[in-house]
């Protein structure tokens, strides 16, 4: 294989894959939403945690979240109650804008939670799915 036909397959998997991480502040009782635009049939995962303010130690109740991700029509792929982290995988049935929504839990006094996400679509989803599913064998 040519260098020019690497180079063209390399960029065309960087095009193909989506990968979106993150780290962001949610006050108690208020909601963000990230959507991302996905192709029917691609293979989407995520993982999520609230992060510990205080390493070492249990979590604390008022970092607990809810979770949701929807499709563009509204149907539901993955929700979490009152959870701390998770995980998520699935097949997009439709194209379109797919949706994931956290909450934290309302407290008083008012609470800032720490949440990172990382999100995969496409190539790098197939290999992660792979990947998790070699390691729960």
């Amino acid at each position: 294989m040519s260098k020019s036909h690497l180079l063209m397959i390399t960029t065309l998997g960087l095009i193909l894959t989506i990968v979106e991480s993150m780290r962001f502040d949610l006050q108690s009782g208020h909601t963000k939403c990230i959507s991302e635009d996905i192709n029917s049939s691609a293979i989407s995962v995520g993982k999520y945690n609230a992060v510990n303010p205080n390493e070492g130690f249990p979590l604390p109740d008022t970092h607990k979240i809810n979770v949701r991700v929807t499709s563009p029509y509204g149907n539901n792929y993955h929700h979490g109650d009152q959870v701390d982290s998770g995980n998520f995988a699935f097949t997009a049935a439709e194209a379109g804008d797919y949706t994931t929504c956290f909450t934290a839990l309302e407290h008083k006094p008012e609470t800032t939670v720490a949440i990172e996400f990382e999100w995969k679509t496409g190539v790098a989803a197939k290999d992660w799915s792979k990947i998790a599913k070699k390691e729960k064998s």
